[in-house]
Formats: structure tokens, C-alpha cells, sequence
């Protein structure tokens, strides 16, 4: 669970990052603050910002509810199971 963890905050800190880019481009090009759109350039950091943010709403619960379900220790290879058994392949 701790790399989920570590995954998830590295997007976290990505998002980040590109609101801080946003931040950058609206200095840089003089969009006002509550504008959305203004010169074409800051459009395309606010546009990969509200991408990033779209995305997080189905990666961030995605995948914290399979680092629950599936642990390090269902990913073990199994330990000498029979061809043809009908076993599963993982261990709970």
C-alpha cells in the first residue's frame, strides 16, 4: 500500500506543479485572474491543468480501492500448483 501511496502523491504533485505553471503562464501572458481563456499559450497550460484535474477524479479513488483490494502478497507467484489444477492462481 505504501507505493499507492507514494503513486498517489506523485499526482498529487503534479497537479500541483501545473497549477503552478497556470499561475506562471497568466503572469506571463496578462490573463486576469478569473478569465479563462486569454492568449493562446495560456490556454494550453490551463487546458493540460483541467485535464490533470478531470483525470484525478477517476485516478485517485481507482486506485486507492485497488491497493486495498489487491495486496503484495495476492501478487506472490504460487508455490507449486499442478498443471490443470483448478486452484486459484493467487493467495488471500
Amino acid at each position: 500500500m505504501a507505493y499507492v501511496h507514494l503513486v498517489i502523491g506523485l499526482a498529487l504533485l503534479e497537479f500541483v506543479l501545473f497549477g503552478y505553471g497556470v499561475a506562471r503562464a497568466r503572469i506571463l501572458y496578462k490573463v486576469p485572474a478569473p478569465a479563462m481563456s486569454g492568449h493562446e499559450v495560456f490556454d494550453r497550460y490551463f487546458r493540460a491543468q483541467m485535464n490533470t484535474l478531470e483525470q484525478l477524479v477517476v485516478f485517485l479513488p481507482s486506485s486507492s480501492s485497488a491497493g486495498r483490494c489487491i495486496s503484495a502478497a495476492t501478487c506472490r507467484r504460487p508455490s507449486r500448483a499442478t498443471p490443470g489444477s483448478c486452484s486459484p492462481p493467487f493467495r488471500t
